[in-house]
């Protein structure tokens, strides 16, 4: 298995992972709300059943954001190999390697630091289209792009 299918599984891994987490949290959220609803406490019982429902509501968008980001991966063919940087890119530089999927941050994979980025930031914005030997200026840095799988 190549680096770049190493670290396309990393990063499901690492989403399946997070959506499991909120799952969790959200799901003793929607219990501690339950249980919350059936006491009768007054006017301080109301404003913790609501702060609960706002608690509920923002754990959904987080957990529709992974699960967007999920199906994002899913769309990237892992063997596909680019001669120009792209979505899917899994790139090399100068200044450490690129996965061009979602912007989370860093992975390790197989004592390898990648950096999961989203082609839409600025970063990735100036890299898109480039090849190998190509080199890019972001931040007063010098990026070198040496392969490009």
């Amino acid at each position: 298995m190549t680096l770049k299918q190493q670290v396309h599984r990393a990063l499901i891994s690492f989403i399946e992972n997070k959506i499991k987490e909120l799952n969790s949290v959200l799901n003793e959220t929607i219990e501690a709300t339950s249980s919350d609803s059936k006491s009768s406490a007054g006017d301080k019982h109301e404003t913790g059943v609501a702060m609960a429902q706002l608690e509920q509501e923002k754990l959904s968008k987080q957990l529709n954001e992974l699960l967007n980001q999920k199906n994002q991966i899913k769309l990237l063919n892992p063997e596909l190999v680019h001669n120009k940087i792209g979505n899917g890119s899994l790139v090399n530089t100068n200044n450490g390697l690129y996965y061009f999927s979602i912007g989370i941050g860093v992975l390790e994979v197989n004592d390898n630091t990648i950096f999961s980025l989203n082609p839409l930031a600025p970063l990735g914005q100036s890299m898109l289209g480039k090849k190998a030997g190509d080199s890019i200026l972001f931040n007063n840095r010098k990026f070198q792009i040496l392969t490009i799988e």
